[in-house]
């Protein structure tokens, strides 16, 4: 890991594979969360269920996912902070518009907002359920219908479903420009399949905020 991360080129390729882990993450997180419309009977009580006490789950991909997380955000930001310093003198001239989006431009600004936004997350659900779990009559293991009256619960609040809204519409921007840029990162770069890439991840960076979105407006307005 160390002689990955020794190199510019090295960080871009962690960060990159980092990038593509998270994204398989949020289409397996957003299915779970989609079975919590279909009712407090539903599917979503059970494999909620399944994904907080199952061993594999817990022990080994919950500590990767959390790895990925922040490696990913602090590779993000250690890479933005060697970009200025290899650069500490500003062009005169700097019409970056004509060059490239906003969004390719600002990464840093829309990650350190889902960065933000994520850490509401954890204090909302993570935090709640290892407090739930592992502190001494906080809460009872049997209990399997709990998690779908939590969700909804949740997102009662209007404030709450504002900044959940806001914080996936950044999201959304961010996977638009940070999908197409991880696999060129590792080298994908092909005339034939990066117009497939494109064209996948930008669908990708709209329908998985808005699965999202559409689940806290749901919960809210089906208070």
């Amino acid at each position: 890991m160390a002689g990955l991360t020794s190199s510019t080129i090295g960080r871009k390729y962690a960060m990159a594979l980092s990038a593509m882990f998270l994204l398989i993450f949020l289409i397996m997180h957003l299915s779970v969360n989609l079975l919590s419309v279909f009712g407090e009977e539903g599917p979503f009580n059970a494999a909620s269920y399944f994904m907080g006490y199952n061993p594999a789950v817990q022990f080994l991909m919950q500590p990767i996912l959390i790895f990925a997380v922040f490696f990913h955000f602090i590779m993000g930001f250690v890479l933005e902070m060697k970009n200025a310093k290899a650069r500490p003198v500003k062009y005169n001239v700097n019409n970056g518009a004509a060059n490239s989006s906003w969004v390719s431009r600002n990464m840093i600004i829309s990650g350190a907002v889902i960065l933000a936004f994520l850490a509401l997350h954890m204090y909302d659900f993570w935090f709640h359920e290892m407090t739930y779990k592992y502190v001494p009559g906080d809460g009872d293991s049997t209990d399997l219908v709990r998690f779908w009256g939590e969700l909804h619960e949740k997102f009662a609040n209007p404030i709450r479903v504002g900044f959940y809204v806001v914080a996936f519409v950044l999201l959304g921007l961010h996977l638009a420009h940070g999908f197409q840029s991880s696999f060129q990162s590792v080298g994908a770069r092909h005339p034939k399949y990066t117009p497939v890439i494109k064209a996948f991840g930008k669908w990708y960076s709209i329908l998985i905020p808005a699965g999202f979105i559409f689940i806290a407006i749901f919960h809210y307005v089906t208070q």
